[in-house]
């Protein structure tokens, strides 16, 4: 590829899964979350996949993959887990748990292994576009291949 991106612990967790990606840097904004991402990559913020790091009570990680133009019920997401409560991490949290910083978690090559939700209608999208590991990069794929690779639970908790 001509274009130089990052080889995140991402990119080496899909190269090892043998995942057809295509990568896009773009300029990354201090809280501009998927809106910027998408309007950078033209694209509509629906593909624009969000990885987010939540602890239940107990403090154990857990990682939810939403649409950028969706917010997670976490009271759904509780009740699918069977679970009291589970609250999105402070960002340092978030960062430990992880092991990428805040705006370039992807949920390929996690430090941690934790179980992974992704609601539902992503994995019918046509294509996806999510966090490859690094802030102002995101790779391009076909959603079946998220679900090949990371084996999700898959659930039903957006909220508009």
């Amino acid at each position: 590829m001509a274009e130089n991106y990052p080889s995140t612990m991402a990119v080496r967790a899909l190269r090892a899964a043998n995942v057809a990606y295509t990568p896009h840097r773009y300029a990354w904004e201090a809280r501009g979350g998927t809106a910027a991402s998408a309007t950078h990559l033209g694209v509509d913020e629906h593909f624009v996949i969000k990885t987010l790091i939540f602890e239940d009570e107990r403090k154990m990680p857990l990682c939810v993959l939403m649409h950028g133009d969706r917010e997670v019920s976490a009271k759904n997401l509780a009740r699918h887990m069977g679970t009291r409560s589970v609250a999105p991490c402070t960002p340092a949290t978030a960062d430990r748990h992880s092991g990428y910083q805040v705006g370039g978690t992807s949920p390929f090559g996690l430090r941690r292994a934790m179980p992974i939700f992704c609601e539902r209608s992503i994995a019918s999208l046509p294509r996806i576009y999510i966090n490859g590991g690094a802030r102002g990069f995101l790779v391009e794929m076909d959603p079946a291949e998220l679900v090949r690779v990371l084996e999700p639970t898959l659930v039903d908790v957006a909220t508009a």
